[in-house]
């Protein structure tokens, strides 16, 4: 298993567009992805999951990339979030 802590920065959250690009890179890979925030968890390639979790700006949020692929997983997710949140 792989991950990475974020703080999202964008004051919208993890709202519903950048949400859906996340899945969408998610889906990509071979890998399991998890999104945890506090003691919730779910699956990353799902958005309605996603949305569900009320994330919000400010809120730390930890990714975990399981499988073949989760190094480059991993990496590529935390890229978008920098970039997009």
């Amino acid at each position: 298993m792989t991950s990475f802590s974020y703080i999202i920065k964008d004051e919208l959250g993890f709202h519903a567009r950048p949400a859906g690009f996340f899945a969408k890179q998610a889906k990509a890979f071979q890998s399991s992805v998890s999104i945890i925030k506090g003691e919730k968890r779910c699956d990353g390639k799902k958005l309605m999951m996603i949305m569900g979790m009320g994330i919000k700006g400010g809120d730390t949020i930890r990714v975990e990339c399981s499988g073949e692929d989760e190094k480059e997983c991993a990496e590529e997710l935390e890229r978008f979030l920098k970039a997009n949140l």
